[in-house]
């Protein structure tokens, strides 16, 4: 009797689990794209942007000191700053007129802006470091039944062809979860080390421009 119920439950687990083998391979295969498309734009990030380049952050800082904001926004277009860096202190430069709390307000909103994008960008890699190892595994699993199936019948061809299968879903997994989660430290290394610069420089400029402000009253 209780065999007579477990087949047809059987049966469904092993359908569910055979018709989950083509999405699984599918969603590996483009894990292993993403990562490639991942590589090159790591590779555009390091020869566009400079990542070995150091930037002084001292050095800016001082050469803000007694400056008015157009003459700052000069300094930071000839710095070596990155573009998203350049970009976000030239907007809080702009509205250096602005009320402190209000300065200090679009400040935090820039920086957090900048934040967001950055978690975006890792995002992806995070993600693929996660669910990589999940999917080969299931890859690497659904095709050991039918194998077993098969060594039991002593067809040694479906045999091969199934563990073929499972082990070629394991080496992608695995490959597009280490190259992604290589890509995610690289990039949360830098990132970080430009989120505190960032927010050095954002402080920085605060203070000239509330002393400038207090110089004018």
């Amino acid at each position: 009797m209780t065999l007579s119920l477990l087949a047809p439950l059987r049966d469904t687990m092993h359908n569910i689990s055979a018709g989950l083998m083509m999405p699984t391979i599918i969603i590996l295969l483009l894990f292993v794209a993403l990562m490639v498309v991942e590589l090159g734009g790591l590779l555009t990030e390091i020869l566009t942007e400079r990542r070995r380049t150091k930037v002084n952050v001292s050095e800016l800082v001082n050469a803000f000191q007694g400056k008015e904001a157009g003459e700052i926004m000069e300094v930071i277009a000839s710095s070596r700053l990155f573009r998203r860096q350049k970009e976000a202190l030239s907007e809080l430069s702009k509205h250096s007129n602005l009320p402190a709390a209000s300065l200090q307000a679009l400040a935090r909103r820039l920086l957090a802006g900048e934040e967001l994008q950055y978690v975006k960008r890792t995002n992806r890699t995070d993600l693929v470091a996660r669910l990589g190892p999940m999917f080969g595994l299931m890859a690497t699993l659904i095709p050991l039944g039918p194998g077993l199936i098969a060594l039991g019948q002593g067809d040694t061809k479906t045999l091969a062809d199934c563990l073929l299968t499972a082990f070629d879903a394991t080496v992608l997994g695995l490959a597009a979860a280490g190259v992604a989660f290589a890509i995610s430290r690289l990039r949360k290394r830098w990132y970080e080390d430009y989120l505190s610069s960032l927010e050095a420089l954002m402080e920085s400029l605060l203070e000239v421009f509330a002393l400038g402000r207090g110089i004018e009253e």
